[in-house]
């Protein structure tokens, strides 16, 4: 149940790192307006919050976490910017994966 608490942590983070600066990106690249950069700021800040709920120290949760963003940036471009990631994103996008698993979750003595 820890790992699964964990991972919703890391989703939960990634959403709020990629949405913000989606967000933010939106006012500054595309002309949107000031009120989507103001919320992007506020959920970037969220981003900055979220990983301290993680179990591990920090330095170990924001190595992991960059698999984890590598991984929730292709799945946002596919979802979002309609970007179809290709075999290589793809097989990427799980080795980090793997990265994040024995990083975090590998069994320690």
């Amino acid at each position: 149940m820890e790992i699964v608490k964990s991972m919703g942590y890391f989703v939960l983070a990634g959403l709020c790192e990629i949405g913000g600066g989606y967000l933010v990106w939106q006012w500054l690249r595309n002309g949107k307006s000031l009120w989507l950069g103001i919320a992007g700021a506020a959920v970037l800040v969220l981003y900055g919050v979220v990983p301290t709920l993680q179990p591990s120290h920090f330095a170990r949760v924001y190595a992991a976490y960059g698999g984890v963003f590598i991984a929730l940036s292709i799945l946002w471009g596919w979802q979002v910017d309609r970007v179809s990631p290709d075999r290589f994103d793809l097989v990427g996008a799980g080795i980090s994966l793997v990265g994040v698993s024995v990083i975090m979750y590998w069994p320690r003595a």
